[in-house]
C-alpha cells in the first residue's frame, strides 16, 4: 500500500477553539475533575471544571489588562506541573497565543524562542527562570517583552489582582474570538539540525485531533473516569497535544515535575494510563531487570519476559495454548503483578511516541498486562498522524492514521502527512513552509512502509541515511534501537557516511553499570572512563552489535565502535529534552574519536 485517506468522523464547528472543551466541561452536571494537585501534606486534590475555568478565567482578564491584544505571543518557560496548563488556558482564553520554552534552555534559546516569535510577555516557573528571561531579553534587545511573570510566588495573585476590572463580556468577547484556522501556538522545534523552526499550530490542529481521536476505540480509556500523570516535558507536543486531549475527554491530569519522583507519584496516584517516551520503556524494563539479577533472580525474570512476549505474540496471532495461558498465569503472580504495583496497579494502557519502541519491548509491556499504543508524529503535526489503539493495533507499528489524517510513501520512501494534525506552516517562514509541502502533503523527513492494513511502519531518518564509500545505504535506526535495549547501554550512534564501514559511538548506562560490574567480578566502583577500555565490558558490548548485525546485511554491520567514556545527555549538548542524539553535534564533538576508530589498522570483525 503507497496511500492511505481516513476522512474524519467529526466535523467541527469551524467557529470553535480550544477554550471550547474547559467551557463544555464546566457545564457538564457532572463537573469533572480536570486536574490533581498535591497539597502540602502530600495529598492529591482535585481541582473541578468550574474551578478551573474560574482560575483560568482570571488570569486572562490579567493579562488582557496587562496590555496582552489577541494574536500576541507570550512564553511559557517552565518544567512539567499545574500551573503550565492553567497559563497555557489563560492565554488562549485571552486569545493570545502560546509559545512554549524548554526550562533547560540557555538564554540564548530563550532569547531565540522569544525573539523570532515577538513574544509581548513571558512566564517563568521561579526566579532562576525569570533571571534568564531578562538576561536573553536584555542581551538580544528584546523590546517587545513588556512582561515577565513568576509561576511561583505571588505572581501569579498579581496577574489576577490586574484583571479585576475586566468584565465578563470583555473577556467572552476576547475568549471566543479565535476560530479553528487562527494560531494557538508557535512550537520551536528541539534543533537537532539547525536553528529551531516555529511551527504555527491551530486550534484546529488540537480540536480537531483530539476529537477525531476521542470517537475511535481511544475513547475507552481516555474518558471522565480515566486518570493520568504527566512526567514529559509539557513544552513538547505529545506532551501539550495529550493535555488538550485530556481537557477534551475530561481526564484527571496530574503533574511531576521531577522524574526521580515519579515512581512513588505512580503508586500514590495511581493512574490507568500514562504517555511516554521509548527510553522511559526501555529504562523501567531495564531497571526491573537489574534489579532482579541483582537479586539473584535474573533467570526468572528472563523466562517471565520471554513467556511475557510469547503470550503476547499468541494473542495478536489469534491463538493462546493451553501451556502457554498456563505458564503466563504462573508468571502474573511472580513477575507481572510487582511491575504493574510498581506503576501504581491501575495502569493498563500506556501511549508510546517520540520515537520507535522496538517490536519486542511492545509484546513484553503487552504481555504484562500493560498495553502500549505506539503512535508517530512530529511537532509540524500537532504529534499524531497514526497510532495503534486498543481495536486496531499491531505491535511493531505505528498505527493507522487517526480520522481526518492521511499517509502516503513517497517513490523514495518518504513519509508524507496530511490532515487535521499538520500545522499551518512555519512562523515567518514561508520559503520553508513551501520547500516542506508537496501538493498539499507535508513532508515529514521520516522514511517507513504502509502495509496491507493501513499500518505504518517507521525505518529511520531520510537525513541520517548513511552511505558508505562503497555505496552502500545503512539505516542507523535499525542497529541503533537494538543495541541501546540492553541495560548496559544508555545510547548509540551508528556513523560511516563516505567511509569504507560502519562503526558506532556506544555509551554506558550509569545507574545500570554498578549492577552489571559486580554481576560480572569487577569493581562495582569501576568508573565509566574505567569501564569504557575494560576488556569484559568491551566484550560484553561487543556481543550487543554482534546480535544487531545478524539483522542486516554484511556490508550493512557494524564492523568496529568505541565505548566514549562519558553519556550523551541534554546537559552536554548531546540529547534534545525529547532525548534524541543530536547526531550532528556528537559528530563534531567526537570528530576524533570517529577519526582514531577509522585510522586503526583494521575493524573488529562482526
Amino acid at each position: 500500500m503507497r496511500e492511505i485517506i481516513v476522512p474524519p468522523l467529526v466535523n467541527v464547528d469551524p467557529d470553535t477553539n480550544v477554550t471550547d472543551l474547559v467551557v463544555r466541561q464546566a457545564a457538564k452536571a457532572s463537573n469533572p475533575a480536570l486536574f490533581s494537585r498535591l497539597d502540602a501534606a502530600g495529598q492529591w486534590q482535585d481541582v473541578r471544571a468550574t474551578d478551573f475555568l474560574a482560575d483560568v478565567s482570571a488570569l486572562a482578564k490579567g493579562l488582557m489588562a496587562s496590555g496582552v491584544a489577541a494574536g500576541d505571543r507570550v512564553g511559557i518557560m517552565s518544567r512539567t506541573r499545574y500551573e503550565w496548563a492553567l497559563i497555557d488556558f489563560a492565554i488562549w482564553f485571552a486569545g493570545a497565543v502560546s509559545v512554549p520554552i524548554y526550562e533547560t534552555s540557555s538564554p540564548s534559546q530563550v532569547a531565540w524562542n522569544l525573539g523570532d516569535s515577538g513574544a509581548v510577555a513571558a512566564f517563568g516557573e521561579s526566579a532562576h527562570h525569570e533571571d534568564i528571561i531578562r538576561q536573553a531579553a536584555t542581551s538580544e534587545g528584546l523590546t517587545a517583552l513588556a512582561h515577565v511573570w513568576q509561576l511561583e510566588g505571588d505572581s501569579l495573585d498579581e496577574v489576577r489582582a490586574a484583571g479585576a476590572g475586566i468584565s465578563d463580556a470583555e473577556l467572552e468577547a476576547r475568549r471566543s474570538q479565535a476560530s479553528l484556522t487562527d494560531v494557538a501556538t508557535i512550537i520551536y522545534t528541539s534543533g537537532t539540525t539547525g536553528r529551531p523552526k516555529g511551527c504555527e499550530l491551530t486550534h484546529g490542529n488540537f480540536v480537531e485531533l483530539s476529537e477525531n481521536a476521542l470517537v475511535t476505540s481511544l475513547g475507552t480509556i481516555v474518558h471522565e473516569q480515566a486518570r493520568t500523570i504527566m512526567f514529559l516535558p509539557m513544552a513538547h507536543v505529545f506532551a501539550r497535544f495529550i493535555s488538550v486531549l485530556a481537557v477534551a475527554a475530561g481526564v484527571t491530569v496530574a503533574h511531576t515535575p521531577d522524574i526521580k519522583n515519579l515512581l512513588p507519584d505512580l503508586q500514590s496516584y495511581k493512574p490507568t494510563f500514562i504517555l511516554a517516551v521509548p527510553r522511559v520503556f526501555e529504562k523501567v524494563y531495564n531497571s526491573a531487570l537489574t534489579k532482579a539479577e541483582d537479586g539473584g533472580k535474573g533467570a526468572i525474570f528472563h523466562r517471565a519476559a520471554d513467556t511475557a512476549i510469547e503470550f503476547s505474540r499468541a494473542r495478536q496471532a489469534g491463538k493462546v495454548g493451553l501451556v502457554l495461558k498456563l505458564k503466563h498465569a504462573v508468571f502474573d503472580k511472580l513477575v507481572y503483578s510487582k511491575l504493574r504495583a510498581a506503576m501504581g496497579g491501575n495502569v493498563s494502557h500506556a501511549v508510546s511516541g517520540g520515537g520507535p519502541l522496538g517490536e519486542r519491548l511492545g509484546h513484553f509491556f503487552q504481555g504484562i498486562g500493560m498495553q502500549i499504543l505506539e503512535g508517530y508524529g512530529l511537532t509540524e503535526t500537532t504529534a499524531p498522524v497514526t497510532v495503534n489503539t486498543p481495536d486496531l493495533i499491531k505491535i511493531g507499528t505505528v498505527g493507522a492514521p487517526i480520522p481526518g489524517n492521511s499517509v502516503r510513501i513517497a517513490d523514495d520512501g518518504e513519509i508524507l502527512a496530511k490532515g487535521v494534525c499538520v500545522m499551518r506552516g512555519y512562523y515567518k517562514r514561508d520559503d520553508l513552509s513551501a520547500a516542506t509541502f508537496e501538493d498539499g502533503w507535508f513532508r515529514t523527513g521520516d522514511i517507513g512502509q504502509l502495509d496491507e492494513a493501513g499500518f505504518l511502519t517507521i525505518t529511520g531518518r531520510k537525513k541520517e541515511i548513511i552511505v558508505t564509500a562503497g555505496g552502500k545505504n545503512v539505516v542507523p535506526a535499525l542497529l541503533e534501537d537494538q543495541i541501546r535495549a540492553d541495560a548496559l547501554v544508555s545510547q548509540v550512534l551508528v556513523v560511516g557516511d563516505n567511509r569504507p564501514f560502519i562503526g558506532a559511538l556506544v555509551t554506558l548506562d550509569e545507574e545500570a553499570l554498578p549492577g552489571w560490574l559486580g554481576r560480572h567480578g569487577l569493581p562495582a566502583s569501576t568508573s565509566l572512563a574505567e569501564a569504557a577500555v575494560n576488556p569484559t565490558v568491551k566484550a560484553a558490548v561487543q556481543e550487543l552489535i554482534n546480535h544487531a548485525n545478524q539483522s542486516v546485511s554484511q556490508a550493512e554491520a557494524i564492523k568496529s565502535f568505541r565505548i566514549v567514556p562519558a553519556d550523551f545527555t541534554e546537559a552536554s549538548g548531546h540529547l534534545t529534552p525529547s532525548m534524541k542524539v543530536k547526531r550532528a553535534q556528537v559528530l563534531k564533538d567526537f570528530e576524533n574519536v570517529i577519526e582514531e576508530m577509522y585510522s586503526a589498522k583494521r575493524p573488529t570483525l562482526a
